[in-house]
């Protein structure tokens, strides 16, 4: 990782790149990369260097990844409102789990790049129409017609401008007070009345108060109280923005991508010798890798050689999405053959991207029975193996949309159509989320 100082990270471009977008105009591709390779970077090294310290307490099993937000971000949906929400639902999850688990809890937010989705085909068809593929708002429109649906580099320019408003307000929320533990109850306050998981936070918010009392009576208020860490995060999946965002740490020699604190590989682009893994070798932020169940052991060997030699704890996270029905079988060998290895990786469960169906409405839907039992399932398998579960990657927004059906404020299927809102995969909501919570702290604590 390692770069002269004229280097820059495009190794990748000798390498097959699934799920590019096909730009009609390159020249015009070109002259968006040059401007973006002149903007200032929207995170800085030193907070990818306290995130991959952070994680790899997680990967020694001392701390616990919290990752979450919205499937796919949409220029439509940026609002102080939307952008308060989710960060709110992230650290009321956060707090669950770290007093109710005690444990020290890592936050990551699916947020402030996560514009781009890969697909599983290239062309849309709809009433004898054929149409490229949406890739998200940084690629094309969703609209299905011929002009939103011709990939435009320009979008890629707004991308960062809104990455840039949106991680401006985060941190604004995160460090200005809002975020400390004695704003506990100012979180529920829109919450508590209506939902039984805003209830039962608000007991726990109680508990935290008596606690924080006790603390400031023994003369101990620390800083951290105060604020918290908040780390952003995206699928590192348009290869040509993300080589623009990147930037040379002039005090170490070694290459940033700066579009984001930590950068993961998707399932359809974790090829060992492929453009992504590639330009994920080149850089040092924290580089997580998705894993599904056709995921084999030579394949996960080769991942760690390639994107971890040095064996460096919080440099790689494995995020595993098998689904409910399989985790318990596919899972085991992976952690068996990586633990013998002597890799430190962090293990972190999505229980949402192997648990997608199409309800009788239409809607691609998720039931929350589904992803608690894969949930359920990670935590058996480490316990069985002796090994620690890292954490939760989850999609999931503050709003009160109905997207995934069940619940302890149940959505049924027959109330999918009301406010289903997302740009494509079912979220959890601001409900959901904390029955999780509870439920993953509750999973924790009886390990």
């Amino acid at each position: 990782m390692t770069c002269d100082k004229n280097e820059i990270p495009d190794s990748w471009r000798s390498l097959p790149a699934a799920q590019q977008p096909d730009w009609p105009d390159r020249a015009a591709l070109e002259a968006v990369l040059a401007d973006l390779a002149s903007y200032p970077p929207l995170v800085v090294t030193s907070e990818c260097d306290l995130l991959r310290e952070r994680l790899g307490a997680v990967a020694r099993g001392e701390s616990f990844l919290l990752q979450g937000g919205d499937c796919a971000e949409t220029f439509a949906q940026i609002s102080a409102d939307r952008i308060r929400d989710k960060v709110k639902t992230l650290l009321q999850m956060a707090a669950v789990l770290g007093y109710a688990a005690s444990v020290p809890v890592v936050m990551v937010g699916r947020i402030a790049g996560q514009y781009s989705k890969p697909r599983s085909k290239p062309t849309e068809t709809r009433d004898g129409v054929t149409l490229p593929s949406y890739r998200g708002d940084s690629v094309n429109g969703a609209e299905f017609t011929p002009e939103a649906r011709v990939p435009d580099p320009e979008r890629l320019k707004r991308m960062y401008l809104a990455s840039a408003a949106t991680l401006n307000l985060v941190r604004a929320f995160t460090t200005g007070g809002y975020a400390g533990l004695q704003q506990v109850h100012a979180w529920n306050q829109d919450f508590v009345r209506t939902s039984p998981a805003g209830q039962r936070y608000e007991q726990l918010a109680r508990e935290i108060d008596k606690g924080l009392a006790f603390m400031h009576a023994s003369g101990v208020d620390p800083e951290e109280h105060r604020s918290v860490g908040f780390y952003s995060s995206h699928e590192a999946l348009l290869l040509d923005y993300e080589t623009a965002l990147t930037r040379l740490d002039m005090q170490t020699g070694t290459m940033y991508d700066l579009s984001a604190h930590m950068l993961w590989i998707g399932e359809r682009t974790r090829q060992p010798d492929h453009a992504h893994v590639e330009f994920a070798s080149r850089i040092r932020n924290p580089i997580a890798v998705k894993l599904g169940p056709a995921t084999s052991v030579e394949e996960l060997l080769a991942l760690i050689e390639r994107l971890d030699p040095r064996r460096e704890p919080g440099r790689l996270t494995f995020i595993t999405r098998m689904g409910a029905d399989k985790i318990r079988d596919y899972l085991p060998p992976l952690i068996e053959k990586v633990t013998a290895e002597g890799a430190p990786v962090a293990w972190v469960c999505d229980p949402m991207h192997g648990n997608t169906s199409e309800a009788e409405t239409g809607h691609k839907t998720r039931h929350f029975d589904d992803v608690l039992d894969e949930v359920t399932g990670f935590f058996e398998v480490h316990s069985m193996l002796g090994t620690h579960p890292g954490g939760i990657h989850v999609e999931l927004t503050g709003e009160n949309v109905t997207e995934c059906v069940g619940g302890g404020e149940e959505v049924l299927v027959d109330h999918l159509p009301e406010r289903y809102e997302t740009a494509c995969d079912p979220r959890l909501n601001r409900s959901q989320s904390l029955d999780l919570a509870f439920l993953v702290a509750e999973m924790y604590r009886s390990r």
